[in-house]
This record gives structure tokens, sequence and C-alpha cells, in this order.
């Protein structure tokens, strides 16, 4: 089939969001081209459609059911990256999962396409008025090879609720777990060997369909692609140092604070920038209304021990309910702790024993000094506590498949 003749009908499939192909030579340095078995010798339902020009060989688009998988070949070469020096940045993969749904709210049997740029009007809901939530889960190899998910369901509900704010329909919880399972597995050689690092994952949903004056789009467009990653803070389990910010702030009651909207995060960038440009690795925002209470860092939520008990922000619309965050908090409880939820002023964290920060991509990073007005205090051994060491290896543990798994939190995918 020539390109165009493949353009077109992908036009005609899937509307204003096209998978588009990488040039020959386009790809990331150091990244080897990959040749995918042709699949013509498989009977493919109808809604399977040949693509064997789109992308460095032969590929197909494959029904959005997990179970589904053994549709394409595996691929066995190896994947030429220096795992040991894995940063937080974009790698690209093989395959990324793209289902639509108009206003009736139920969405197409999704399909894997190859990685790349997709096609929007200008006009998209998305670009003009920022309709759109991300999610953020992990994928860990165990010793056995067997690939580990850790609670997509609870992504999967979170997904929904910030959806419903955002005026948006959702996939089905499902869908999602499908979506991910599928998306995995088309993938599944970009998983890090054991011990050095996560696939992470990335599902998107926004705003596809055109708009002019401000409304819903017509359409909307759940999609997901994954990337090999370290360490989000390049000093990883190492202390990081943040800045409490009196200026800014990253939400306010009755907005968007605490679903995973794209627009939450630009808004942190200027403040972020100018802490990175003095030497911090992040900042710390105080509520909107009374600036004295903690809400978040930028992208992680954060507790802090005093005389042996944890305590954290309450979750109450303006930060955000992180799935680390609740792992964490059940955790140090299963341990013994006591785990406080409540209103917590500045003044007290910097008088902590000791304060670390939890999310999907840090996990659990310990905090080695906060400024805040240009008082900068320092926590004992260099922010490396008791609380934060334990709570950290019981979390990696179970979701890497090093420990048992009493919580029934990780899902096995082969």
């Amino acid at each position: 089939m020539e390109h165009g003749l493949l353009t077109h009908r992908l036009r005609a499939e899937h509307g204003s969001l096209l998978a588009s192909s990488f040039p020959a030579g386009s790809l990331a340095a150091g990244r080897k081209r990959h040749h995918f078995p042709s699949l013509s010798s498989v009977k493919i339902q109808n809604q399977f459609h040949s693509m064997s020009s789109l992308v460095l060989g032969a590929s197909s688009t494959i029904r959005c059911e997990a179970t589904e998988a053994s549709v394409y070949r595996e691929t066995v070469e190896t994947i030429n990256l220096d795992w040991d020096n894995l940063g937080f940045g974009l790698v690209p993969t093989d395959y990324m999962y793209i289902s639509k749904c108009s206003q009736d709210g139920i969405f197409t049997k999704g399909e894997l396409l190859r990685y790349g740029p997709i096609e929007l009007s200008p006009s998209s809901g998305v670009l003009n008025y920022g309709q759109g939530l991300f999610e953020g889960l992990k994928a860990y190899k165990k010793e056995d090879g067997s690939i580990l998910l850790f609670r997509p369901h609870e992504n999967a509900l979170r997904m929904r609720m910030g959806a419903e704010r955002m005026c948006m329909p959702s996939p089905a919880v499902e869908q999602f777990v499908d979506a991910v399972k599928l998306t995995v597995l088309a993938n599944k050689r970009w998983v890090p060997p054991t011990g050095k690092g996560s696939l992470y994952i990335r599902p998107l949903l926004f705003g596809s369909g055109t708009v002019l004056g401000l409304a819903p789009a017509p359409e909307f467009t759940f999609l997901i692609f994954v990337s090999p990653v370290g360490n989000y803070f390049k000093e990883g389990l190492a202390p990081i140092n943040l800045v409490v910010e009196n200026e800014f702030h990253r939400a306010a009651p009755g907005g968007t604070g605490g679903v995973k909207t794209i627009g939450n995060y630009a808004s942190v960038l200027k403040a972020q920038k100018r802490a990175k440009e003095n030497g911090y690795s992040d900042v710390l925002y105080l509520d909107s209304v009374h600036k004295k209470y903690l809400e978040e860092v930028s992208s992680c939520n954060i507790f802090f021990v005093k005389n042996k008990i944890i305590s954290t922000p309450e979750i109450k619309g303006t930060i955000l309910p992180g799935i680390t965050r609740k792992s964490i908090i059940d955790v140090a409880r299963g341990q013994g702790y006591q785990v406080e939820e409540r209103l917590v002023s500045v003044e007290e964290l910097l008088d902590a024993d000791e304060v670390f920060c939890t999310g999907t991509a840090v996990v659990v990073s310990p905090v080695g000094s906060i400024t805040y007005l240009g008082r900068k205090v320092e926590y004992k051994n260099n922010g490396i506590g008791v609380v934060s060491q334990q709570v950290y290896s019981s979390l990696t543990g179970l979701q890497m498949g090093l420990t048992e798994d009493k919580m029934g939190w990780t899902m096995k995918l082969n």
C-alpha cells in the first residue's frame, strides 16, 4: 500500500487524531532501527488493518482487549540503552494506544498504533481551552521476567473523577486497565531490568474535537504512551532541597487543584524554573487563602514526622489525592505508625524531625532542607530519616515484587 493511501485511510478511520510515522533517520540517538515481523499470516478481524509501510517495518492496529495482545508477534531484539544511567526523560518506544469517544460517552474499542506524532485540529478543545487530563503509573520487571503494575484501578478511578470535573466522558475502569495492560505488553522490551528503573505509563484524556466558542469538545481521545525511566529527581534517594513559595499559588478552593488536569502543571513552571535557577530541587506551595498551610510540591505530596507521628495535608479539593500518598499512609499504619491527615502549618514543618515527598514519579524522596522566607532549615541525617527509609523500602518492595503483596495492590501481566 502506498503511504499516501495509508494516510488517507487512517484519516478516515481516526478523524482528527492520526498516528504518524517516524522517518528512518529520525529516531533518538542510540536507538536502533527495529524491524517487526509481518502479520500477513495471521487471521485478523475486519477492524485490524495492515500498516506494513507505516513505520520501521510491518505492524498492525490491535484491538483493545489485553487478552488479544498475542495478535502481534513479540520482538526479541534487545534495546540498546544505558540502563544504569536512565533519567526521567522521554525515550520513544514502539506502540501507543488510542481510543475515541463522541458526545454519547461511549469509547470505541481501542487500538495500538506505532508511537509517533498525532494530528489535531487547531480548534481542538485541548489546544484552545485546556480540556485535558493525564495520569501516571509504572510497570516493574521482576527477576523472573514477569511484569507488575501497581494499583492501575486507582488511576482509572482518579481519571473518572477528574473527567467529571472537566466535563469529559471517561473510559470505564475495565477499559482503562485493559488499555494499560495492552500498551505495556506491546512495549515489554522497554521495561528496564529489575532494579534499573521502571516503565512509566502516561494515559491522556483530552478534547480532540473542534470548538470555537467556550464549550466542551464534541469528541474526546484516550491515549496511552510509555517510556522507560530512572529517578525523577537527579539526586535519586538522596535528599532534595525545597523552597517554600509565597508569591505564586498552585491551586485555589473551588478550582481544579484536586484533579490531574494539564493546566495545574503549566501554572507551576515559572516558580519551579526560578527555584531551580537558585539551586533548589523543587517548590513547596502554601494555601492561597491563609498562605500558611502546606499543600503540595509541584508534582508530589508531602509528609513530615514529629515524635514518630506522621502528618500530611488533608485532601480538601486543592491537593491531588496521590495514589502513592494513599499507599504510604496504608503502609505506615500497617507498620504501627500514627498517621494524621490535617491542616499542617509551615511552622510545624520547619520544626519536623524528618520530611519526605511522595508521588508516582519519585515514589519517596527525602527532604534535606527547606527554605522559607530566607530561613533555611536542615534536617537530621541529611534528611534521610528512619521513617522515609522504612516506607520507601516497604513500598518499592511491593511494587517490584520483592516482598509478598498482602495488600493485593500489584497486577501480574505475564
